[in-house]
């Protein structure tokens, strides 16, 4: 199958560890041979695969598109009183151009440094500070506005939306996912989930007007 229109921008390689096991030369090759263009690189809290996802890709001929899963902490990524602050929301944060990677990287360096609690984090602070040459998306179930909307919470949901569109304005999506690990209990419950946020962040990008992202998530 060619997919020569669409490229994969939430994407975890060997270096987050327990959700992603690609090997880095064999995910480009694959990317490759379904004929896609570019590819986005976004591990869990950290970019240790950065550099040798962008020479992989560089030589395959595959444009390398950077980024990273990083956690947000709830309140401050200072703050670590309570088991609420030991990991955060999800967020895709990824680099436009040479400015947004900077930032990105010094993000993530400060999740580290600053915000380690259990994972490393950053929070609403950071992210304004350092929201230039960054395109956002709501991420997955673990996101905060995905979690807003699971517990039903309409209004709450709203707001998030509109801190986010004032952090990173035209560059703030809506992520549609979809899952499928293999086994049908699981994928029963996780599909069940992911409906009622899919169906939630449908209304808010109608409302606000704000690019919705598809992304599938098969099982091989």
């Amino acid at each position: 199958m060619v997919m020569t229109d669409f490229a994969h921008l939430h994407v975890h390689t060997q270096y987050s560890i327990l959700d992603g096991a690609s090997s880095i030369p064999e995910l480009i090759k694959k990317v490759k041979a379904t004929g896609m263009k570019a590819i986005a690189i976004t591990d869990h809290g950290n970019m240790f695969g950065v550099k040798e996802f962008h020479n992989e890709a560089k030589k395959q001929g595959i444009k390398p598109i950077i980024g990273c899963e990083v956690y947000v902490a709830g309140n401050s990524r200072f703050k670590r009183d309570e088991k609420e602050d030991r990991a955060g929301y999800h967020l895709i944060l990824l680099a436009k151009n040479m400015k947004g990677y900077q930032n990105l990287v010094k993000m993530v360096s400060l999740a580290w440094i600053e915000g380690f609690y259990y994972k490393p984090r950053i929070d609403k602070e950071l992210l304004r500070k350092y929201s230039e040459g960054i395109i956002a998306s709501s991420a997955c179930l673990g996101g905060e506005l995905p979690t807003v909307i699971r517990n039903q919470k309409s209004e709450k949901a709203e707001e998030v939306v509109k801190e986010f569109v004032d952090i990173f304005g035209d560059d703030y999506y809506l992520e549609l996912m979809r899952h499928e690990t293999g086994d049908p209990e699981i994928d029963k419950d996780t599909f069940s989930r992911q409906v009622i946020v899919n169906k939630g962040l449908i209304k808010l990008s109608e409302k606000f007007s704000i690019k919705l992202i598809a992304k599938r998530c098969p099982f091989y």
